[in-house]
């Protein structure tokens, strides 16, 4: 039951950091710059669904994908822990993503699938994240990834419900922090990643 909650805690902690949706406020805001609340909750609802959908093929089919592409466990984790502490980094570095906003204020909901839900919230380190987590678990982890991504999906889906009130609440600044100790988060995932991918290569 202990290693369960560790367990539970390790994958939330992750998630968290990797889709922190206090930081990803500012990106919501922007796509939908002068939508109204009926337009935002659509897109919302759309995004948030489509994430979770996309996260969970990859939970459920990660071992039938590593089998059927000759992946081992060690090779994945040092791989995909570089490229967490890449994203990690980046966020440290004040970096934003290259998908900003529309050049135009007309909305197009299909903003909900792309960048939203790809990839601002089931992007690469989300899905790598979620899949190192079940590359050598049992059902029962496999099940527990999906119900903490799920709930990760629902506080998301408040946060960006309630994201003009809590802007205007914290402020730029503090949303700006956030996501600098959310990639420090991040890096150190990405590295314990790699020590425990070459662990692993070396039988340390």
């Amino acid at each position: 039951m202990d290693h369960l909650i560790t367990f539970s805690i390790t994958v939330f902690t992750g998630f968290f950091a990797i889709m922190n949706p206090i930081s990803n406020l500012p990106i919501f805001l922007t796509l939908l710059e002068g939508a109204d609340k009926k337009t935002k909750q659509r897109v919302n609802k759309k995004a948030v669904f489509i994430a979770f959908v996309i996260v969970c093929v990859f939970v459920i089919l990660g071992k039938f994908i590593f089998e059927l592409f000759g992946i081992t466990i060690p090779a994945f984790k040092i791989t995909g822990g570089i490229l967490i502490f890449y994203v990690g980094f980046e966020m440290l570095q004040s970096k934003k993503s290259n998908v900003k906003h529309l050049q135009q204020p007309n909305i197009d909901e299909n903003i909900a699938v792309s960048p939203l839900a790809i990839p601002i919230l089931a992007g690469p380190g989300t899905i790598v994240t979620a899949m190192n987590f079940v590359s050598n678990a049992s059902y029962v982890h496999i099940g527990l990834v999906i119900v903490i991504f799920g709930l990760m999906c629902i506080l998301t889906y408040i946060t960006f419900s309630l994201s003009e009130i809590i802007a205007s609440k914290i402020g730029d600044n503090v949303i700006s922090v956030i996501g600098k100790i959310m990639g420090l988060i991040i890096a150190i995932i990405g590295t314990s990643m790699v020590i425990e991918g070459i662990k692993i290569s070396f039988d340390l």
